[in-house]
């Protein structure tokens, strides 16, 4: 189910409707081009409000048509939401985020045109890009994933500002949980403890059967698609997959637990780095509650709802939601100088330039087999 379309005024466009019993007709176009009104003609926007009419009788509400609310900050701004963390009004702040905090790490998203992950599938002959990481394909056709899954690895990631803003956060008390659509486990190696975080497309720290589900370790799942050999399980003879969500697959239970449980408390939501447009991940931004402010750093807006919910960036009715356009680490590190949290943002960027120096030291010496990282989602 796809949602309707707003513009930046935040209305929808709607099709002008045919109704001979209520009086609406469609606009007569006369012979200059010029629309013409008869009796019966409106305006799309006097259609617009009816529908949204109509809609309150049914007791459905809308973007639109909900109430006036006050502005829960001070102003629909960054600034806004900045001092409303300064003053200490939030302390279980949810962050969600997907691919867009990865890229500026090296890891590629999935629809950035000529960089995403999608437009660099041709080579594997699939019948569409999307197949690679679906679960009916992978057990017909295993080979492309784990060829991907090898080819992907360019060097050793690390955290990005993004993902150290997240560790800041945790560090002054404030972070309730990071949901995350990405499989990198970049939040974990920048200091976010695991309870902290709820992947909501799985991991690639454990893999099982597809047959007989038996559970196998990381190192021996790297060793299998680093050796390019293919995943066998040593019980059943099935393929064994690394644990991360494939279309076609359930969530993992703890983001259903955890789910249930944060949004009810959140009093401040960041989303960073996704379009919001992979289900049930993107209705997330619906679950916390009316008077908690929610913040989008993102390359374009996104989550913009026809019905209520979405966020509501510039309508008439906007009071708690702000958008943040742009790269995400600089919106990150904009936000970390306005919170006073600049020089701690640096000193961890500081610390891993040092981390990477010493184990580029080490692998000298010491080679590790490579680390695998994809990730699962897409970016606007």
């Amino acid at each position: 189910m796809s949602n309707s379309s707003t513009n930046d005024a935040g209305s929808s466009k709607l099709p002008e409707a045919d109704d001979k019993e209520d009086g609406i007709s469609n606009d007569v176009t006369n012979q200059d081009g010029g629309a013409s009104g008869g009796a019966g003609a409106i305006t799309e926007e006097s259609a617009r409000d009816r529908l949204f009419e109509y809609f309150k009788t049914l007791g459905i509400s809308t973007n639109q048509t909900e109430e006036k609310h006050e502005k829960v900050i001070s102003s629909l701004t960054i600034e806004g939401i900045a001092e409303h963390i300064r003053e200490l009004r939030c302390k279980n702040i949810i962050v969600m985020t997907g691919a867009g905090i990865s890229t500026s790490a090296g890891i590629p998203d999935f629809r950035s045109p000529g960089t995403g992950l999608y437009s660099k599938l041709e080579k594997y002959n699939l019948p569409y890009p999307q197949a690679i990481f679906e679960l009916d394909y992978f057990k017909e056709n295993p080979d492309p994933f784990f060829l991907l899954a090898k080819e992907l690895y360019p060097g050793n990631f690390q955290p990005t500002p993004s993902h150290r803003f997240i560790k800041l956060l945790h560090e002054n008390g404030l972070l309730l949980r990071n949901y995350t659509q990405n499989i990198d486990g970049l939040e974990v190696v920048a200091g976010v403890p695991q309870d902290k975080i709820v992947a909501a497309h799985g991991t690639f720290m454990t893999s099982h059967c597809i047959g007989c589900e038996k559970e196998y370790s990381e190192s021996w799942m790297k060793e299998k698609i680093f050796a390019s050999e293919l995943p066998i399980c040593e019980s059943c003879g099935g393929t064994v997959k690394p644990d991360i969500v494939f279309f076609g697959e359930n969530l993992p239970l703890r983001f259903f637990t955890c789910m249930g449980q944060d949004f009810r408390k959140a009093d401040l939501l960041i989303v960073m780095g996704t379009s919001l447009t992979v289900q049930p991940f993107a209705s997330l931004i619906n679950r916390v509650g009316d008077h908690v402010p929610r913040l989008l750093i993102n390359k374009e807006k996104c989550g913009q709802s026809f019905f209520s919910g979405g966020f509501d960036f510039d309508g008439p009715n906007s009071y708690r939601d702000v958008a943040l356009l742009g790269d995400c680490d600089e919106g990150c590190s904009k936000l970390s100088e306005l919170l006073g949290w600049k020089d701690d943002l640096e000193r961890l960027m500081e610390g891993l330039e040092i981390e990477k120096s010493q184990e580029s030291c080490s692998e000298d010496s010491h080679p590790d087999p490579p680390e695998i990282v994809v990730n699962e989602t897409d970016s606007s």
